[in-house]
């Protein structure tokens, strides 16, 4: 008798265990997330106006130096240097000859450029800091899935403009915690 009563117990005591609780369940909350580089996040586009030195000429957006970068001939890096918009300048890019390593040093290239942007232009580094620990992802519509997302928080791509901004945040946060000595 004393041992159905002990199991009645424990299966009453099983029970209430597995019930639902009234009260949530404490869990760690999602990790923040920046899925596009528009309105307020805007200035993590390549396309944003931000100066940026590449092999010795200056350029008006990162997007300017990286469609640059494509070639190696000086005069041709001028002219797209020159043009008035990143969009303008992405279109010359696209009928450039690439160069030979192009399949290669399209990566070298692009985390320079975004490198020199956050760290010669001090609104921007602290921009890119404030965004804390969040994932940034470069989510498009022009089905761009090397660099972004396409479309938008569905993660189809390789996302590779995010992970360079998030290896330059983490950087610049190292720098800022633990600076070089004088």
């Amino acid at each position: 008798m004393q041992r159905s009563v002990f199991i009645i117990l424990l299966l009453a005591l099983a029970a209430v265990g597995a019930a639902p609780s009234s009260h949530p369940a404490t869990t760690q909350s999602a990790q923040a997330k920046i899925a596009e580089f528009q309105g307020e996040y805007r200035f993590l586009s390549n396309f944003s106006p931000a100066e940026v030195v590449y092999e010795g000429i200056t350029y008006p957006t990162v997007e300017h130096a990286y469609q640059s970068a494509k070639t190696l001939e000086p005069n041709e890096r001028k002219r797209i240097a020159a043009l008035k918009t990143p969009a303008e300048a992405k279109a010359e890019g696209r009928k450039l000859k690439l160069r030979d390593d192009w399949d290669a040093a399209k990566f070298v290239a692009m985390e320079d450029c975004v490198r020199y942007k956050f760290t010669h232009h001090d609104d921007l580094r602290e921009k890119l800091l404030a965004t804390g620990d969040a994932i940034l992802e470069e989510g498009n519509t022009w089905n761009d899935r090397i660099w972004g997302i396409s479309p938008p928080g569905s993660g189809q791509g390789e996302n590779r403009l995010g992970q360079i901004l998030m290896k330059i945040r983490g950087e610049l946060r190292d720098l800022k915690q633990h600076p070089p000595p004088n």
